[in-house]
């Protein structure tokens, strides 16, 4: 985006009614913070405050595919810049729904305490989904410390990378809005890019690998990594997702093995 010297920055106001009164601060310091490599493009904040979040303004355009391996390689590089730790030191949130920042010693448990298991419960409560799908969800956290990659130190993720957080711009560039930024586990950026479909997906993950290549078997656990999501949605939705987060811990145990 480009705009003649001395004129006014266009802007995006963002605001909710009723949001929480740390919620536009998390945005703002998860847009900041992976803004710093200077890896992918992300809003610039121009002001904050309880109410709302003022962001220059992102023209969206139409996806290209020099912008998606342009992105896998910004992504990898945005990954590999790390975390101090897992979660992050200002409160989060995905979407509408508080999510706890706390860290934890490693990647399994955090996921498993921090991500997956509070949205769980509430599924249930709610039910949202059933005792059997929860099961193959609890099921698949028992295998989460053993997997591959299971040890890697904590990237610098988006956090909540669905398709409609990734906007293809006029100027010719992938851009990242509405993060849930956070020191996290680099495939599930990846798994939530494949769980509702993004353009040229192939081309993001091969120029990503190209450049930070994952452990072996990846595939196998995209799975695993779109659990959390998947219960998001449930929470927040009801419908399907319930039953579907059931059937994609049952896929991940079909792939993964027996814990």
């Amino acid at each position: 985006m480009s705009r003649v010297p001395g004129e006014p920055e266009e802007r995006f106001v963002k605001r909710a009614a009723g949001a929480p009164d740390a919620f536009f601060a998390s945005e703002a310091a998860g847009l900041r913070w992976l803004a710093e490599p200077q890896a992918v493009r992300v809003p610039s904040v121009l002001s904050v405050d309880r109410t709302h979040i003022s962001m220059t303004r992102v023209h969206v355009g139409e996806p290209r595919p020099g912008a998606a391996e342009r992105f896998g390689r910004g992504l990898a590089t945005l990954h590999s810049s790390g975390s101090e730790g897992f979660g992050a030191p200002w409160p989060g949130f995905i979407g509408p729904l508080p999510m706890d920042n706390g860290g934890g010693d490693d990647w399994a448990s955090f996921y498993r305490e921090r991500r997956v298991l509070p949205f769980l419960e509430q599924a249930l409560a709610s039910g949202a989904i059933g005792p059997q799908d929860a099961e193959a969800v609890r099921a698949v956290l028992a295998l989460a410390p053993h997997l591959p990659g299971a040890g890697e130190a904590p990237s610098r993720i988006h956090g909540d990378l669905w398709s409609g957080n990734v906007l293809w711009a006029t100027d010719g560039e992938v851009w990242l809005i509405d993060p849930a930024a956070q020191g996290g586990h680099r495939e599930t950026d990846l798994a939530m890019l494949a769980l509702f479909g993004v353009p040229f997906l192939d081309r993001i993950l091969d120029a990503y690998m190209e450049c930070a290549p994952l452990a072996p078997g990846w595939r196998d656990r995209v799975a695993v990594h779109q659990l959390h999501p998947l219960l998001v949605h449930a929470v927040l939705f009801a419908g399907g997702y319930g039953h579907r987060a059931g059937a994609v811990a049952r896929e991940a145990l079909r792939r993964l093995g027996p814990p």
